[in-house]
């Protein structure tokens, strides 16, 4: 992994791509960890978190992650969920965040050395390209390890650095023990 200790770095993870991938590697992620790790190895600026949440909803089980995020040093962006019924009669959700997070790296872009994505959603690829010609190095994280694999194959061709989570485990993973509290 080569971070160098003054660059400025952002944190953009795809909320549900993240989830997606530390449960098909059998992880439950440490947040508190993720974010100090970054913070150890650069000058961390902002870790933004994204996710689609189901607004109607008595109670959903991300919002105990998503205030803990938000009291906890990251830049939570949310949006409603949209509902609709596909050709099969089938009630369906859809909560897509990509815009968002392209709209919030161009912007940041300026002022960063380094990004990090949290994502394997080969859709970003034009996205990280356009970053780094403005010369802004980008790191993903995803998986490689899994069955199917997490990662789209050209979006790992795009970035200048692809790490698998598989190699990040023990330094972001929440303790087995900190599980069953």
């Amino acid at each position: 992994m080569l971070f160098y200790p003054q660059e400025k770095v952002a944190l953009f993870i795809d909320g549900a791509n993240l989830y997606a991938t530390a449960r098909a590697l059998d992880m439950e992620i440490d947040y508190k960890s993720l974010r100090a790790f970054f913070a150890k190895r650069s000058r961390l600026v902002r870790a933004f978190y994204y996710t689609a949440i189901l607004e109607d909803a008595e109670y959903s089980p991300l919002r105990p992650l998503i205030d803990w995020l938000d009291y906890n040093g990251f830049t939570l962006i949310t949006k409603p969920v949209k509902e609709f019924t596909d050709e099969h009669g089938r009630r369906k959700i859809k909560g897509n965040m990509d815009i968002e997070i392209a709209v919030d790296m161009m912007n940041i872009s300026e002022t960063i050395d380094h990004i990090v994505l949290f994502s394997g959603d080969g859709d970003f690829r034009r996205l990280i390209e356009a970053i780094q010609r403005k010369g802004v190095r980008v790191t993903v994280i995803s998986s490689n390890s899994t069955q199917p694999s997490m990662i789209a194959d050209e979006l790992r061709r795009q970035s200048d650095q692809f790490i698998d989570m598989v190699h990040l485990h023990n330094k972001i993973e929440q303790l087995k023990s900190d599980k069953e509290l």
